[in-house]
């Protein structure tokens, strides 16, 4: 498939990019990144250096991937989503060996312009809505939404909200695919595969 690099984006000599990836207008990926197969970076896109990304991974127009900034295999960066990576800035004071590294886990969407708070961990399939400020670590296939962001659901590996409580016991399928979920206080786990 080879890798597709718009003219106008730079791409600095150390970077490991895997097979399929296109990047965009204007985006920068910085030497040291680690990046896997077919993952897309819209127009405007920064990735730094210390950063490690998974396989199919699309990060929207206008998306800055921080240094100590981890994505796994197939997270969603929706356009204009902020990542950070030191807790309290200041232009007057260097704070470099002081960066909160962050984790994304795999199959999680980050709605647009949300932003994520250094040191937080997002749950794999967790779905973070627009706009919202996460400053703690959100669990497994959790909604979240507001500022701060705080649980509202669960969603589905597919991306759809299931019929459960916030918090307590239940079971729900995805509508779209049937497969059964399993509310056990705040955690939901997937039960089996549709039949």
């Amino acid at each position: 498939m080879g890798i597709t690099v718009h003219p106008s984006a730079i791409v600095d000599d150390g970077a490991q990019l895997g097979d399929g990836c296109r990047v965009w207008h204007f985006a920068h990926i910085s030497a040291g990144a680690r990046i896997g197969r077919g993952c897309s970076f819209g127009q405007g896109v920064y990735v730094g250096n210390d950063v490690a990304i998974g396989d199919n991974v699309k990060v929207q127009n206008n998306v800055s991937v921080y240094d100590a900034v981890t994505l796994e295999d197939d997270v969603f960066c929706g356009p204009s989503m902020v990542f950070t990576n030191v807790h309290n800035p200041r232009s007057a004071v260097v704070r470099k060996n002081e960066y909160r590294r962050t984790l994304v886990r795999r199959g999680a969407t980050l709605g647009a312009n949300c932003t994520i708070v250094c040191g937080t961990t997002i749950g794999a399939h967790a779905f973070v809505g627009a706009g919202a400020v996460v400053s703690r670590d959100v669990p497994d296939h959790a909604l979240v939404v507001g500022v701060p962001a705080r649980r509202i659901g669960w969603m589905s590996r597919h991306g759809e909200r299931l019929d459960l409580p916030v918090s307590g016991h239940g079971e729900a399928a995805c509508p779209a695919t049937g497969e059964r979920y399993r509310l056990d206080g705040d955690t939901l786990t997937p039960c089996n595969s549709p039949t």
